[in-house]
C-alpha cells in the first residue's frame, strides 16, 4: 500500500477540491451560500436524548383539558346516569388491577378532577372522599394477581371495569370508558385518554388510585424487600432488583417478564403448589 507521503501532487490537489465543493454545496441555501456552520468539538454539550414513550404520553396528558364535554353530549342525548369508567395497575408487576365507575352529580361541580397520575397523593386524597361524598355513585372492582395470570391483563382490566359498572347502584345508563370498549348492553363511548379528557373517567381513575395504593400499602409490611409502599408493584431498580435476589412472592404477577425472570423461592413454589391442588 502507499504510504500517504508518497502521494502524488495531482492526488492531493484532486482530494483537496472534492472537499472544498462538497463545503461549499453542504452550506449553500436557495438564496445562496449561507455562513458556515460550525464543527462540534468535544466540549459542545451532547443533544439530550430521546425521551421514553412514558415521559412522552405524560407531557401529553398535563396538556389535555378534563371537561364534562363528553358527559353534556350524553346528557343532551336523553342519558342520566352518565358513569365515568377506569382502571389502574395494569403496569404493575404485583397485586391487582383495579377499576371504578363514577356517575357524577350534573349539579355539583368537583374543581380540580383530572388524570389521577397528574396528581400527587394527598391531592388524589382529598378529591377521592369529595367524589365519595357528592357523586351520584361509586363502585370498585378488583381481579386479583392469579386471574390476570389466567386470563392475560388486558382481560383482566375487561372484567374489572365490568363488575365495577354493574356494582353501581344506581345503574349507570350511559357509560364514558377510558380507551375500551365493555362487553355490557349499555350505550357507551370508548375515549382515547379518557381520563384526561372527561371529567368522570377522571373521577373514576382517582377512586380506583386511592383505593389500590391503600391496597398496596397493606401489603408493604407483609413483603418489606420489595418497596411497595413507594413503587406500588411497579418496576423501579429498587423492585427489580429485590425480585432477582429475593425471587417473587405470591402476589406477584407471574406472567409479566420481569417475575417470571425472577428465581421463583421454594416457599413460594409450594404456595403456588398448594393452591393448584386446592382448585382441582
Amino acid at each position: 500500500m502507499t504510504s500517504p507521503a508518497c502521494w502524488s501532487k495531482s492526488a492531493k490537489t484532486a482530494r483537496r477540491s472534492a472537499c472544498q465543493s462538497r463545503f461549499a454545496l453542504a452550506h449553500t441555501g436557495p438564496g445562496g451560500p449561507t455562513s458556515p456552520q460550525p464543527v462540534p468539538s468535544q466540549t459542545q454539550p451532547r443533544p439530550a436524548k430521546e425521551i421514553s414513550a412514558s415521559a412522552a404520553k405524560l407531557r401529553l396528558l398535563k396538556r389535555l383539558r378534563c371537561t364534562l364535554k363528553y358527559e353534556k353530549l350524553a346528557w343532551s342525548s336523553g342519558a342520566t346516569l352518565v358513569a365515568g369508567v377506569d382502571e389502574v395497575g395494569r403496569g404493575s408487576l404485583f397485586g391487582p388491577v383495579v377499576a371504578a365507575a363514577v356517575i357524577l352529580d350534573s349539579t355539583y361541580r368537583i374543581r380540580g378532577l383530572r388524570d389521577s397520575k397528574l396528581l400527587l397523593a394527598d391531592r388524589r386524597e382529598v378529591l377521592a372522599e369529595r367524589i365519595r361524598e357528592h357523586s351520584i355513585a361509586w363502585s370498585v372492582a378488583a381481579v386479583d394477581a392469579a386471574r390476570i395470570d389466567q386470563i392475560n391483563i388486558y382481560h383482566a382490566s375487561r372484567v374489572a371495569m365490568q363488575e365495577a359498572v354493574a356494582q353501581l347502584n344506581p345503574t349507570a345508563d350511559h357509560l364514558l370508558v377510558d380507551a375500551m370498549k365493555l362487553d355490557c348492553p349499555l350505550p357507551q363511548r370508548a375515549i382515547i385518554h379518557g381520563d384526561a379528557l372527561s371529567a368522570s373517567i377522571a373521577a373514576a381513575s382517582i377512586i380506583a388510585k386511592v383505593y389500590r395504593d391503600r391496597m398496596i400499602a397493606e401489603w408493604d409490611p407483609v413483603f418489606p424487600v420489595y418497596g411497595l409502599s413507594s413503587n406500588k408493584g411497579y418496576s423501579t431498580p429498587k423492585h427489580l432488583s429485590a425480585l432477582r435476589e429475593h425471587g417473587p412472592s405470591p402476589l406477584h404477577r407471574q406472567s409479566f417478564a420481569p417475575v417470571w425472570n425472577a428465581p421463583v423461592p421454594q416457599e413460594v413454589l409450594a404456595f403456588m403448589l398448594q393452591e393448584t391442588s386446592a382448585a382441582v
